[in-house]
């Protein structure tokens, strides 16, 4: 069931859904980020009539995505919310790091209302572009009635943020909710949903108020066949703050890397470790980081590190 009489809020980040080619035929050689959200709201002719506002938040090839851009997202997403009149809020954003951006709002904000990302792999421009179609099932999602929390829209499937994973590089469907999978489907404009709406407590805009220049630096540090501890030492002379380790297996780390990184723990390097494995989870010894990707624990450890700087004073 939809509410028909609220307010949604669309802002637009770039991405591959507002990029463009020269070539209609040309899906991998365009420029992201071309197009203003109000020009991808008007191409899609089923949304006219709508309480519609848009808003232009940055206008980035995700590759690109910086801290600076999430917490200006987190705060106008924030306020959005705030208003009365707000039934949820859209996100139009690009591919390639819309997993982090997902998982970095689900932390911040775990909202009442519904936050609903949306990407495209085809530009704007392309003869069967996917991205119409996606913010079409995204503002669905977010005007049915009940929806809340940090959401993902794509191909006609709607995902946990906290738990979407980019599996294909260049797939329509290139999305999936890792060992957890959908939340359901998106048919003719309605959704069929199969589990609960996510929860969660928010830590609060108050864990990024710094500015995002001097948030701590946290990295992402590989194990594999031949490591050893000099990429760690480098980042260790370089000021890093945190170290998230991308194991093998059940979260297996080299030897030798394991050594350097007890060196920057007795530093003072916050570690976290988890699998480069696409399925499954660290069982036993990696706490809170046990089911998370690696990006999504870099994520989870800046936000932490934050968190204790914050409290610190």
């Amino acid at each position: 069931m939809q509410s028909e009489h609220a307010t949604l809020v669309i802002l637009g980040t770039g991405g591959t859904i507002a990029g463009t080619a020269a070539c209609a035929l040309d899906y991998t050689g365009y420029s992201a980020a071309r197009l203003g959200v109000g020009q991808l709201v008007a191409a899609v002719p089923a949304l006219r009539g709508m309480a519609i506002e848009t808003e232009q938040i940055a206008q980035l090839d995700s590759k690109d995505m910086d801290h600076a851009a999430w917490q200006h997202l987190a705060r106008r997403c924030a306020a959005q919310l705030g208003r009365a009149e707000v039934r949820g809020v859209v996100i139009t954003h690009g591919s390639d790091t819309l997993e982090e951006t997902a998982f970095f709002l689900h932390r911040v904000l775990a909202p009442r209302k519904p936050v609903v990302l949306t990407a495209a792999m085809r530009p704007a421009t392309a003869m069967m572009a996917d991205g119409p179609q996606n913010l079409l099932d995204a503002c669905a999602v977010a005007r049915t009635s009940g929806a809340r929390g940090v959401l993902a829209v794509l191909a006609s499937t709607l995902f946990a943020g906290a738990e979407l994973r980019k599996r294909h590089s260049y797939a329509l469907d290139a999305f999936d909710g890792g060992d957890a999978g959908a939340l359901g489907v998106i048919e003719q404009g309605a959704l069929r949903r199969w589990r609960e709406w996510p929860g969660g407590d928010a830590l609060g805009l108050d864990v990024i108020e710094a500015e995002a220049a001097c948030w701590p630096r946290v990295d992402i540090v590989g194990s594999h066949a031949g490591s050893d501890g000099r990429i760690v030492d480098a980042l260790l002379a370089a000021g890093v703050d945190g170290i998230v380790v991308a194991g093998t297996g059940n979260g297996h780390v080299h030897a030798r890397l394991q050594a350097a990184l007890d060196r920057a723990a007795g530093q003072g390097v916050a570690i976290a470790v988890t699998t480069r494995c696409a399925q499954g989870v660290v069982v036993g010894g990696a706490g809170a980081f046990a089911a998370l990707t690696p990006v999504q624990a870099r994520v989870a450890l800046l936000l932490r590190l934050l968190d204790a700087r914050r409290r610190a004073g």
